[in-house]
C-alpha cells in the first residue's frame, strides 16, 4: 500500500495551486530550456549549490509524494517510488519543511547521512553534497507559465522563482519555489 505525503495544508489551497486547475500559459519542457538559453546568453545565469541539511528516509516502493509548499499549494507530485528511492524532507520553516522523491542514483550521487541515528519513524539527518547547478530568477515579464517536469508532473513556474539546471544533464532542469530555494541554496557567484 502506498503512502501520500501531504504536509499539513488547506485543501482548498492545494487545489487552487494545482497545476492542472491553472489558467497560466502551457510551455514545453522545450521552451522552459530555450528561456535558459536565453537568461544565459543576458548573462543572468548563476551557480548554487543546495548547503542546508535535510532529513531522509527510504521511500516505500510505490510511494507517490505530493510535495506542497507552504502558502502556494501543489509543486509537484512524484513518480511511485521504486525500491531503493529515498524521501527528502526540506528543514525549512517558511516552505513548510516540504518532501520530494528523489530516485535512488541520484540520492547516492547528492546526499551524504551526517552519522546521527535515524529517529523511529525512520527520518535520518543527511548532508547535502553540494552539487553545484546552474540557476535563473523569473522576471516579472516571463510571466507564470506550467511546463512538465523531467520526471513528468506539471508545475507552476511564477515569477521570483528560480529554473534550475543540471550542468552535467541539463534536460535535467526544473522549477524551484522562491522561497525554498532562498532558504536551501547558497549562491556561489
Amino acid at each position: 500500500m502506498s503512502r501520500t505525503a501531504v504536509l499539513a495544508f488547506g485543501l482548498g489551497a492545494l487545489l487552487m495551486s494545482d497545476p492542472a486547475q491553472t489558467s497560466a500559459r502551457e510551455r514545453s519542457l522545450d521552451e522552459v530550456r530555450t528561456l535558459f538559453k536565453e537568461a544565459e546568453s543576458r548573462g543572468l545565469v548563476r551557480m548554487a549549490r543546495k548547503t542546508m541539511l535535510v532529513d531522509a528516509r527510504p521511500a516505500t516502493p510505490g510511494e507517490v509524494i505530493v510535495t506542497v509548499i507552504a502558502g502556494e499549494g501543489k509543486e509537484t507530485k512524484s513518480k511511485p517510488a521504486a525500491k531503493g528511492d529515498w524521501v527528502v524532507r526540506n528543514r525549512c520553516e517558511p516552505t513548510g519543511n516540504e518532501e520530494y522523491l528523489v530516485a535512488a542514483d541520484k540520492f547516492k550521487e547528492r546526499y551524504r547521512a551526517t552519522g546521527k541515528a535515524a529517529g523511529k519513524d525512520g527520518w535520518q539527518e543527511h548532508r547535502p553534497e553540494g552539487n553545484v547547478m546552474r540557476f535563473f530568477v523569473l522576471k516579472p515579464q516571463h510571466g507564470e507559465f506550467v511546463f512538465t517536469a523531467p520526471w513528468g508532473e506539471r508545475m507552476v513556474a511564477k515569477p521570483g522563482d528560480a529554473i534550475v539546471q543540471d550542468p552535467e544533464s541539463p534536460e535535467d532542469t526544473y522549477r524551484v519555489a522562491a522561497a525554498a530555494f532562498a532558504c536551501t541554496y547558497e549562491v556561489l557567484d
